[in-house]
């Protein structure tokens, strides 16, 4: 198996199976950090748009959920560069 296949299997199984609207929040989570927003900051721009969606994050799973976040950012630069 190619390093790559490797390396979306293991991305797979540490983001898990999301449904469509869990995919949506979670981009509109990137989007606030990408924009320079804090974890905080962006998720609550991510609770008002998708309040279904909603996380409630309180000093105990913050950073998880920052770590989280951190790690789907750079899985999304890293499958940008594997499609060129």
């Amino acid at each position: 198996m190619n390093i790559r296949k490797q390396y979306e299997l293991k991305a797979k199984e540490i983001i898990g199976d999301r449904s469509k609207a869990e995919e949506q929040y979670d981009d509109e989570v990137l989007r606030g950090l990408k924009s320079g927003c804090n974890i905080r900051d962006a998720i609550a721009r991510a609770n008002a748009k998708y309040p279904t969606e909603a996380l409630a994050v309180d000093a105990s799973s913050e950073q998880d959920v920052a770590s989280h976040n951190e790690f789907l950012l750079e899985h999304e630069k890293i499958m940008k560069m594997a499609r060129r």
